[in-house]
């Protein structure tokens, strides 16, 4: 009887081993290198929209509004206390009391992945990116997970009514924008071997040519708090979890059921298509 108890405890102990490391696996731990843009695309509805399909996250935003990546090339370089840390555990949110450094960030977890971006200014102007590959190099000799992929956060062109001076260098022109950020961030992620795009700035596009319009940014440029965030959440949903945001069952307040529809059908198509305008005027 000793005998078959030891053996039967060995089996509880290895089911209990087995189920705790099912349920780490199942944890997807997601850092932004960025500013406000990424704000606006992950700190919201991303771990809700996540939940809502079966998923648990842990999100983490290395925060200092209108960054760009000289700026995070020279905190790297300076190892710079420059940081909002911002962390979203179990769907609660906390923001570091203190100003850290990049690397504190990225110590913080073994993330599985790790996003970067480029100030929206600038995002479509490719003599920009020389800081990128220096970036890319520091993210890669600190993460402690070894199988860490980089992406890039392909950020959205400026409503065509806006105030923004970085707007100039399109002519302010939100097609031209668009454009150029998507050929400039195509490029520059195969040059640095960066093997996705978040395409939050294709998705946004698409809700523009649907019956919703161009009311995607609440001041120009930064995301609206309902729509134009939920657009961009569901791209990011997408991406991480390998899920289709169409039909996911949370809704922000703000959001109506047929505005989520049109919205998670503009993150869908951008995920499909993220080099490429989807109309969706019919």
């Amino acid at each position: 009887m000793k005998q078959i108890s030891s053996k039967f405890f060995l089996i509880v102990l290895l089911i209990a081993f087995g189920c705790l490391c099912m349920q780490a696996k199942d944890v997807i731990k997601i850092l932004a290198i960025g500013n406000s843009f990424s704000e606006d695309a992950i700190e919201q509805y991303l771990y809700e929209l996540a939940a809502a399909n079966g998923d648990s996250l842990v999100i983490g935003n290395a925060y200092i509004g209108g960054s760009s990546l000289q700026l995070h090339r020279s905190n790297i370089d300076n190892n710079a206390a420059a940081y909002s840390y911002r962390k979203i555990v179990g769907g609660t949110k906390t923001t570091s009391p203190d100003k850290v450094t990049l690397q504190s960030c990225i110590d913080d977890e073994p993330w599985d992945y790790i996003t970067v971006q480029q100030a929206s200014p600038f995002s479509g102007i490719d003599s920009t990116y020389r800081h990128l590959p220096m970036v890319i190099a520091f993210v890669k000799q600190t993460a402690k997970n070894p199988n860490l992929e980089i992406l890039f956060h392909q950020t959205w062109a400026y409503a065509q009514q806006n105030s923004h001076t970085g707007f100039a260098n399109y002519n302010n022109d939100q097609k031209k924008m668009y454009k150029a950020i998507i050929k400039t961030v195509k490029k520059q992620a195969k040059k640095n071997k960066i093997k996705r795009i978040i395409p939050a700035g294709t998705a946004i596009q698409n809700g523009r040519t649907s019956s919703l319009g161009d009311n995607f940014c609440r001041d120009g440029y930064h995301l609206s708090l309902s729509l134009g965030r939920y657009t961009a959440a569901c791209v990011w949903l997408e991406i991480f979890t390998g899920k289709s945001s169409l039909g996911n069952a949370y809704v922000p307040n703000g959001v109506s059921a047929q505005e989520a529809k049109i919205v998670q059908a503009a993150a869908h198509y951008a995920v499909q298509k993220p080099h490429k305008v989807t109309s969706m005027s019919k």
